[in-house]
């Protein structure tokens, strides 16, 4: 069976149809839910960011799965109350992936930009919204682009093949090793793991915590530290190319969100379309993160 974005989507709807109860009969609504789900994803691996741009090319191009699809089918305004389905199909598409077994976790963190110019921030702190990104949001630093940043965190516990294993978005000026010791707490596992990351979740303190929760760190040693430590970077580049392919091919940097419950479904379908992938990929035999034969 050839993997494309039509055997995606057909995947995704059917995983969130049996998941979502039947809602009662409404004559305005031409979209289910698990439809407006499917098309969350597709609009993730499209790497449409806007929303009426989004609905043209999908009624062109996937209006053979979605005949109600239209200009004023509301699909953008149910997304954000679909946020938690979408986070709990996550769960159910990491679980059916062996990386939902493994010992072996993959922690870091990435910034998600929210504005970048200082007007765009000025401008944003007036905002009449009850949920506006600016009451929210604020400046952090990015040592891997060495500058600062206006907007949130993503910090994610991953597999080596990609699957999801917990994630948070958080603000930038949580440290990641509090953030990295709350994931532990709520990850599923079946035994001790072994978390990998880089220097930034270096500290005695840390380590001991995360032995408490389990968990045995690995990093690179810093250069103020003796001796010689093991060779990480090949296992390091892993999460690097994961992270790559989440912002290069479903546009997890280019989210276009403008509130927070926007932000938070926005990038929770980003990370639903790679669990979707890397699950449909193990069923076929494909290499886990290989994503290119989805994107139209």
């Amino acid at each position: 069976m050839l993997a494309d974005l039509d055997l995606l989507l057909i995947a995704v709807f059917c995983t969130a149809d049996d998941l979502l109860p039947e809602r009662k009969k409404n004559a305005r609504r031409r979209l289910t839910d698990a439809e407006v789900v499917t098309l969350c994803v597709a609009q993730s691996i499209m790497g449409v960011t806007s929303d009426e741009r989004f609905v043209r090319t999908a009624a062109k191009r996937l209006g053979h799965l979605f005949p109600g699809l239209t200009r004023r089918s509301g699909f953008h305004k149910r997304r954000g109350r679909l946020a938690d389905v979408i986070e709990a199909l996550i769960d159910v598409f990491a679980s059916r992936s062996p990386g939902y077994h493994d010992e072996l976790l993959l922690a870091d963190s990435t910034p998600v930009e929210c504005a970048r110019s200082r007007e765009t921030v000025k401008r944003g702190g007036s905002s009449c919204l009850p949920d506006a990104i600016a009451d929210a949001a604020d400046y952090g630093y990015c040592a891997s682009h060495s500058r600062w940043f206006w907007g949130f965190r993503l910090h994610t516990l991953m597999a080596p093949d990609g699957t999801p294993r917990a994630m948070a978005l958080t603000s930038p000026k949580e440290g990641e090793r509090e953030v990295c010791l709350r994931l532990l707490g709520r990850v599923n596992r079946t035994g001790p793991l072994v978390v990998l990351g880089d220097k930034g979740y270096a500290g005695a303190d840390f380590e001991a915590d995360a032995a408490g929760l389990g968990a045995t760190v690995v990093r690179p040693q810093r250069k103020d530290e003796p001796g010689g430590g093991p060779h990480l970077a090949p296992l390091r580049q892993r999460i690097e190319s994961i992270y790559w392919s989440a912002k290069d091919i479903l546009a997890l940097e280019r989210h276009g969100a403008r509130t927070l419950r926007g932000l938070r479904a926005r990038i929770a379908a980003r990370l639903l379309a790679l669990a979707a992938a890397v699950c449909l990929n193990h069923e076929l035999g494909r290499n886990s993160r290989a994503l290119v034969d989805y994107v139209v």
